[in-house]
């Protein structure tokens, strides 16, 4: 990765962790530290490098058609822009929270940022040993939560007709959030990474087996540490010291006395056999009733699902009266026309003649002055206007030359314009 030697310069001896093209030679750097944004010359600025430290309170995000604007909210000491083309928000955005959560102590060192995603007001920060989450209008702010991965105990996720609900079951509780369908597939196989790849596990359901197992090994050893604090033992041969003397004693002057209470207990019937002083059979067989209850549930279910022209004719009428009439008229007509255009023939003709005479007799006058006026043009040294070849030509390559010249620089214009506008997308 080459950097332009004023960035590279501003670097120093940091190691980059992320290079953005914005777009021309300008370019975006992330340290672990800070971020800096090059700008190469332009018709609107020099050669700049602009630095911004990663320690902020809230990062928020402006976007708009051509521009997009992230801002760093350092409270009482201000806030910084820093200005972007609109294409490149992912790419930028990405390294640029990754830095502010290392530099506020949300992630640790050597711990990666793998991938963010924004969904209106809700942000998903997913790292190799976390996911942080935050709600709200901004990005990121000091109001987030996250969830460890070793407190994960399974991961699923429920498919919607709209959205894709993200189930993190952890020790003690759920975790449930929403993701939209065109971008859950995404946010399911890069959070199933993230958590199989730290437990070490290939799939959710080989990570709750294993937890079961865990689970079942640490109630074991609960067990036995529950055994092992039983009566200490003293070795065979010794009585174990007791912690009631005074118990013992009576329970010893009982069992001598219970010698004899047998004898004296004891009568003769009048066969002359002993008789025991209990009624009962020592020997009859108790017995107990037990019952049981079972309770069965029904499920139901049900579904539901949704689900020219008219024409009219007139006909025609005819008048055959009216029709008559009119044609007679139309006969007499024609005969007086015949007779008027007979008539007139003669009249044009000489109409006519007399016409040609007056031209032939304008044309002969007018013939007359222009040579009289070609005689006076030759006697004061002028002469009559007029166009030749030549100098048509050396017109048309004059217009031609200007044409050509008025084209290039519109040609320049253009490419102006083009820089310019191309200068104020990459936000300067």
């Amino acid at each position: 990765m080459s950097l332009p030697d004023l960035l590279a310069s501003a670097v120093g001896e940091e190691d980059v962790a992320a290079h953005v093209d914005l777009g021309g030679e300008d370019a975006l750097a992330v340290t672990p530290t800070r971020t800096l944004v090059y700008r190469s010359d332009g018709l609107l600025s020099d050669e700049t490098v602009e630095t911004y430290p990663h320690g902020a309170e809230r990062v928020d995000v402006s976007e708009g058609r051509r521009k997009t604007k992230i801002t760093l909210d350092r409270g009482l000491d201000g806030e910084e822009t820093i200005t972007i083309p609109a294409k490149r928000t992912d790419d930028a955005l990405h390294p640029i929270l990754a830095g502010v959560l290392s530099a506020a102590g949300v992630t640790d060192p050597g711990e990666s940022v793998i991938s963010t995603f924004r969904f209106s007001e809700l942000t998903l920060i997913i790292t190799s040993d976390r996911l942080v989450k935050h709600i709200g209008s901004v990005v990121w702010d000091e109001e987030f939560e996250e969830f460890h991965y070793e407190d994960v105990t399974d991961l699923g996720f429920e498919e919607g007709t709209v959205a894709t609900s993200v189930v993190l079951t952890l020790q003690d509780r759920q975790e449930r959030f929403k993701t939209p369908n065109e971008s859950a597939r995404e946010v399911r196989e890069t959070l199933t990474d993230a958590v199989c790849g730290y437990h070490g596990v290939e799939s959710p359901a080989e990570l709750r087996a294993v937890r079961e197992q865990e689970a079942e090994a640490e109630a074991a050893d609960a067990d036995a540490e529950a055994s092992a604090d039983g009566s200490p033992d003293f070795g065979v041969g010794v009585d174990p010291l007791s912690a009631s003397p005074a118990a013992d004693a009576e329970a010893d002057a009982e069992t001598d006395s219970g010698t004899d209470a047998p004898m004296e207990s004891m009568g003769r019937n009048g066969d002359g056999e002993t008789q025991s002083a209990g009624s009962g059979d020592p020997l009859a067989p108790e017995s107990s009733d037990t019952a049981s209850r079972a309770t069965t549930t029904d499920r139901a279910g049900a579904d539901a699902s949704d689900s020219t022209a008219s024409e009219e004719t007139v006909p025609a009428s005819s008048e055959r009266g009216a029709g008559s009439s009119r044609s007679g008229s139309r006969q007499a007509g024609s005969a007086n026309a015949t007779m008027n255009a007979t008539s007139e023939t003669g009249d044009g003709a000489a109409a006519r003649g007399d016409a040609d005479g007056d031209r032939s007799a304008r044309d002969a006058d007018a013939s007359g002055e222009t040579a009289a006026m070609d005689a006076d043009f030759g006697d004061s040294g002028f002469e009559p206007a007029g166009v030749t070849d030549d100098d048509l030509a050396e017109e048309v390559a004059a217009l031609r030359a200007a044409v050509e010249k008025q084209a290039d620089r519109l040609d320049e214009q253009a490419t102006l314009i083009e820089q310019l506008i191309e200068e104020l997308r990459r936000g300067r």
